[in-house]
């Protein structure tokens, strides 16, 4: 079923990579901006309602586009959601009224199968022993890609908070075109090797094939706690810092920026070098360990922080995600044969997606008890999902 008498491709999905993140990453830092400029009163709810709808579209799709991408091909399903997203942006520039901000974020949503796609390409074109070092890479160009994007974004809002819309569709029109003539296919589509069942493209049924791959479930329950942890900081950390640390776009831009840094350092580096010395659960476990520990200090900012302080902090949050990331994604492709790369990982996504769902939401509601609250309890997911990856690695261990 693989084409093997191509070039590696393997540049130019990383530069795919880095450019489509770019454009969700310059959305950010604006978001609590746009939002206010409707209502102030539930602005953290709106924020977390709106990157939670994004989730939700995404987690409906992600199947779905998996499942297109092993049978008729990777390359049509990268680039309509290269174009879905500059759809979506140029919504979000355009729209003077809330209910567009939700349309624009749908519609994006639902396109959004870039990553497990992606991933899915870069399994077809590595030999397994070197997957988790590409994979490494591929995060890295993620990590940077999403970072750059809200300095990108907080510096393009000093000439109006539209502005950063029109430049995410920009890139994102141009990675279509560029992906167009450039990315080849990687496999060769066999549409009627077998009848197409619709229930195939249920979010949930995606969940049901891991009745019969244990290993591949195990490894989802135990990262399900730190994706919820994730999914809650990345939806109201830029609330947080708008009404505790009375922080601007710009401010907020750069400091994701040196985290981008630090993201690309360590999953593009770091982790292909401790790949030698360590394996995947055992990285997996450093890492959100790590985590853990800044999620506490994230929530101590309220009460006293320094500038210093605050990127210090996320510094070291981002080279414990860092560690996690990467070893997590060799760990699911090491979990299921050639022919299910795209169904494995567009289950991880889905996975991913439905903590995006629940985590926004569910750090609003906590925020409006008390606005360290969400972060509290990050730390106590994290390190109940660090308990649940020792606890793998120790049975693995264990085997004869």
């Amino acid at each position: 079923m693989l084409r093997t008498n191509f070039r590696s491709p393997f540049p130019v999905l990383l530069l795919a990579t880095f450019i489509d993140l770019v454009g969700i990453g310059i959305l950010q830092p604006v978001l609590p901006f746009l939002v206010a400029r409707y209502t102030q009163m539930h602005m953290a709810l709106y924020v977390g309602i709106i990157t939670a709808l994004f989730a939700f579209c995404e987690f409906l799709s992600a199947p779905a586009l998996g499942l297109l991408s092993d049978r008729y091909g990777r390359r049509p399903v990268l680039l309509l959601s290269m174009v879905g997203s500059a759809l979506g942006y140029l919504l979000l520039g355009f729209g003077n009224t809330l209910w567009l901000l939700f349309l624009g974020r749908i519609i994006d949503g639902l396109t959004a199968g870039n990553i497990s796609t992606i991933f899915a390409y870069v399994a077809d074109i590595t030999p397994p022993g070197e997957r988790a070092k590409r994979y490494g890479i591929i995060g890295g160009a993620i990590g940077l890609g999403f970072i750059v994007g809200p300095a990108i974004g907080g510096f393009a809002a000093r000439l109006g908070l539209s502005a950063p819309m029109y430049l995410a569709a920009a890139l994102c029109l141009f990675n279509f075109g560029w992906a167009y003539f450039a990315l080849p296919e990687t496999i060769v589509p066999h549409p009627a090797h077998r009848p197409f069942r619709w229930p195939e493209i249920n979010p949930m049924a995606a969940f049901k094939g891991l009745q019969s791959n244990r290993a591949l479930r195990s490894l989802l329950i135990a990262s399900v706690f730190h994706f919820i942890a994730f999914a809650q900081l990345q939806g109201n950390i830029t609330v947080y810092f708008k009404e505790v640390l009375s922080w601007d776009t710009t401010q907020m831009g750069m400091i994701f920026l040196m985290v981008g840094i630090a993201d690309l350092a360590t999953q593009g580096f770091l982790v292909g070098r401790l790949h030698a010395y360590s394996d995947e659960k055992r990285l997996a476990v450093m890492g959100i360990s790590i985590a853990g520990i800044m999620y506490l200090l994230i929530a101590s900012l309220q009460w006293r922080h320094t500038m210093g302080a605050v990127y210090v902090i996320y510094l070291v949050y981002a080279f414990g995600k860092g560690l996690f990331e990467p070893s997590m994604s060799a760990l699911v492709s090491q979990a299921a044969n050639d022919r299910e790369q795209g169904k494995a990982q567009g289950t991880y996504q889905s996975l991913q997606s439905l903590t995006r769902v629940i985590g926004p939401v569910t750090a609003a509601l906590l925020y409006g008890i008390y606005k360290g609250l969400p972060y509290l309890v990050c730390a106590v997911l994290t390190f109940v999902s660090a308990a649940l990856f020792t606890m793998l690695r120790r049975q693995a261990g264990s085997k004869p």
